[in-house]
């Protein structure tokens, strides 16, 4: 008997798609459904095929799955019931788009805008994400409990389903492509919301419609070709004859003596896909692709695409736009950086003079100041202004998967790897801007591989041997002393060099006052606040160090409008910024602790509650605290009060700790 490990997240979900697959197999399957929340993993897992909901859950459980298990990713879809929820709203509008993780959040993004649902402005939100606007609809797949309170129409369209393309591995993997042919299959694939690909919809359907279906090829915007075994041409549509130069008269002609090339010759003899490849047919250059058909466990025919290479240039464009989304893409233009100062003029006009070069740029400033809004100014205002800006911050992507996000992988690269491999961000960013933000957190490998980008524009895939020609301009941002970290070893020399051609300085806000309240009554503005501010309370508003700069700073003017206050005092500012915080002390200007000190402070008040804490809850005691400091912060400090003796980080989840020696320390400077 086959045997089945499904794991999710949650055991309701995988409970979900054992039912699915138990319905579409026959007895001699057996799936067994396993969450992370329910199951400590320390056994072998013994399976024919480990169906894992997320990369990140095969991690944590590799060291148990055994050689001849196979690992598939499972995706999943929505019914058209589901479909059908959503489309309830009104179109145009702006809709949260809830789930448990920005992972699974921004999988649910990419699948609605896959299968068409793309008349609504859908903004990611899950635990922790801050600055949520005040929108009337919510859509979550079975996490309302995450919907914030004022939400008034909350669309819960349950949880998502397994995907055809994952029930067709299954069935591959297990010698059983037959279900794909039987009614619980058809009568499945009929209850899911399909992709607009219409090829992989017609195809589902062949076996009922082939008649039909060949001559809808002809609607289809892409050269298709069908071979039989021998390579004996039975069906083409006009697009695919188009391109190729051929009359209806080929049917039953050879490919190989119409279209003598190695690559197509290889597709039939070899009987096995052929990923996109670049050939030259009667002095074109074609974007061609084979796959084999599967009937009954035999492979009965060849379908091939054939496509002109300008053209599928410009629609890998508009696929990149789409798959990045809006919310993506670069929306801010130079008159959208606020500030009369001197300082800010005279950074918007070298920001200007910049745009207008191809070569890289290293955007320099403290946190908050708005490293990325002069980012996506300069690419709207450069010739790349058409193409996309790909953003991506260094610091908050685990190490192990940084370099598959920015270089993509192939398939197999790696145990659970994507069937079909993965496009990097790189090749997402192909004519356009990519903006690496924090980047002196690259891992020291991950520098020579960006150094090459820079100096030759190839990128090569993880697991691949195929040199990708990109074109990208490279935008790279950082808080911290580039120069300090090229001493200490941990920032290429010749990197910095490529990267620093262009350098821009991002003044703080203490050295722009007059802009302080121009900023704040923008701030008034975007979140219809109608407060104003006594002469004393905007004075020293004016006067505050503001260490988070201006996202600090909106920060405060969102705060005042909860007080529910027409005239915000001096007192009301004074509690906020000063108050009964205990990490700033007595004085004309508050001073703020430092962050060892704090990230001391907060853990021993963690022991003192019998509670660990990790890296996520300091940062967020600290934003609670009014204490600006990032993630990236967080965990340099963290490893250095580990390095000095005074905290031990635990394995896994398991948080961070103080040691005997940093118990002392807090006993004699914090329980006084």
């Amino acid at each position: 008997m086959k045997k089945i490990v499904v794991i999710s997240n949650f055991q309701s979900v995988s409970i979900q798609h054992q039912s699915v697959l138990e319905k579409l197999f026959d007895e001699n399957v057996e799936i067994i459904p396993l969450s992370v929340e329910q199951h400590i993993f320390k056994e072998p897992i013994d399976a024919d095929i480990l169906l894992i909901s997320l990369y990140s859950i095969y991690v944590g459980v590799q060291e148990y799955v055994q050689p001849h298990t196979k690992v598939i990713v499972l995706s999943t879809t929505i019914t058209v019931q589901q479909y059908e929820m959503i489309r309830e709203i009104p179109i145009h509008n702006s809709v949260l788009l809830v789930n448990y993780s920005p992972e699974m959040t921004l999988e649910t993004l990419a699948m609605f805008r896959q299968i068409g649902l793309t008349d609504y402005d859908f903004i990611p939100v899950y635990p922790g994400k801050l600055n949520i606007p005040k929108v009337d609809y919510a859509v979550t797949p079975g996490e309302s409990d995450k919907v914030p309170a004022y939400v008034k129409n909350v669309i819960d369209i349950g949880h998502r389903t397994l995907s055809i393309s994952t029930i067709s591995d299954v069935a591959v993997e297990l010698g059983k492509e037959a279900i794909l042919n039987t009614a619980p299959f058809i009568s499945y694939f009929n209850e899911l919301k399909k992709p607009s690909n219409a090829v992989s919809v017609l195809l589902g359907k062949a076996n009922n419609i082939e008649s039909r279906f060949f001559k809808l090829l002809n609607y289809i915007d892409e050269g298709i070709l069908f071979t039989n075994n021998e390579g004996i041409i039975f069906a083409i549509n006009s697009k695919a004859r188009e391109v190729l130069n051929l009359s209806e008269s080929c049917i039953g002609e050879n490919i190989g003596s119409l279209l003598p090339n190695d690559f197509i010759l290889q597709a039939i003899h070899s009987q096995q896909g052929i990923d996109q490849q670049l050939i030259q047919l009667k002095e074109r250059h074609i974007a061609f692709k084979s796959s084999p058909v599967w009937t009954a466990g035999e492979v009965t025919s060849i379908l091939m695409t054939f496509n002109r290479f300008e053209e599928k240039e410009e629609t890998q464009h508009r696929l990149r736009a789409q798959i990045l989304g809006k919310g993506h893409r670069a929306k801010y233009h130079f008159e959208d950086i606020l500030g009369t100062s001197s300082a800010i003029e005279k950074t918007k006009t070298i920001a200007q003079k910049m745009a207008m070069s191809r070569a890289s740029v290293l955007i320099t400033g403290e946190s908050g100041t708005g490293k990325e809004l002069f980012a996506q100014a300069i690419h709207n205002s450069s010739d790349r202004r058409d193409y996309q800006f790909v953003a991506i911050n260094c610091a908050t992507i685990p190490e192990s998967l940084l370099e598959s996000e920015l270089f993509g992988y192939d398939e197999g690269a790696f145990s659970g790897a994507r069937k079909g491999g993965k496009i990097g961000l790189f090749e997402l960013a192909h004519k356009g801007t990519i903006f690496l933000d924090e980047i002196g957190e690259m891992p020291i490998h991950l520098q020579s591989r960006l150094l090459r980008v820079l100096q030759e524009r190839e990128v090569m895939r993880v697991g691949g041997d195929t040199i990708i020609h990109v074109d990208v301009r490279i935008i790279a941002a950082t808080n911290q002393n580039l120069k300090k970290l090229m001493g200490n070893h941990q920032f290429r020399t010749d990197l910095y060099y490529r990267l620093n051609v262009l350098t821009l300085n991002i003044p703080p806000l203490r050295n722009r006052e007059e802009d302080i309240s121009l900023i704040f009554n923008k701030f008034k503005s975007q979140i219809s606040a109608h407060y104003e501010l006594t002469k004393e309370a905007l004075h020293f508003l004016m006067c505050f160090r503001w260490e988070g700069n201006v996202r600090a700073l909106r920060n405060s003017a969102e705060y005042f409008s909860y007080l529910g206050k027409e005239l915000i005092e001096l007192d009301d500012i004074k509690s906020y910024l000063e108050g009964d915080d205990p990490n700033f002390e007595q004085g004309n200007s508050p001073t703020l602790l430092t962050n060892r000190e704090f990230i001391l402070k907060t853990i021993f008040l963690s022991r003192k509650q019998f509670k660990r804490i990790g890296r996520r809850t300091i940062f967020e005691s600290a934003n609670q605290q009014h204490l600006y400091i990032t993630e990236s912060e967080i965990r340099r400090e963290l490893s250095t009060l580990e390095k000095d003796g005074l905290v031990i980080s635990l394995k896994g989840r398991g948080g961070t700790v103080l040691s005997d020696a940093g118990l002392d320390y807090c006993i004699n400077n914090f329980n006084k």
